[in-house]
């Protein structure tokens, strides 16, 4: 299980704003590179946000679920990232006593290659992917909070 945290100067319902925008996924999720489809009731519990993983030409389709959507404090997803697997990721957000937000994300894989090995040699690509997806993160919801 991999843990991150950013303060985002932005407040947590412009970060839920970005998450409830399922086109913008790929732009703030690494890994993900382009969108399908986004199930008309996004982001109501059981909906799916359709992507690809990988660089053009080798692009391959995957999907993600919304498990949980409690704005403005939580969202919890399935993510498939095949041939990687697939990860459990819940992302908590509290508002912060300057302004802002804290944003936590924390992502257990769950199937797939990830899921096999062992805590640390599966934490560190997963915390150094994440470091950069809260960067994105926060470069969307700043932008809108302006």
């Amino acid at each position: 299980m991999s843990v991150n945290s950013r303060l985002i100067a932005a407040p947590p319902e412009v970060i839920f704003g970005v998450l409830a925008n399922g086109w913008l996924y790929p732009v703030w999720v690494v890994g993900a590179s382009r969108m399908r489809a986004v199930d008309d009731h996004w982001p109501a519990r059981g909906a799916k946000i359709y992507h690809s993983v990988g660089i053009w030409p080798a692009l391959i389709d995957d999907s993600t679920t919304l498990l949980e959507w409690d704005p403005p404090r939580r969202a919890v997803m399935q993510a498939r990232l095949w041939p990687v697997g697939e990860a459990t990721v819940r992302l908590d957000v509290e508002p912060h006593e300057g302004g802002g937000a804290m944003v936590t994300i924390t992502e257990e894989p769950s199937s797939g290659p990830l899921a096999w090995l062992p805590g640390p040699a599966a934490e560190l690509p997963i915390k150094v992917r994440n470091v950069e997806t809260l960067h994105r993160l926060a470069y969307l919801a700043q932008g809108w909070a302006r």
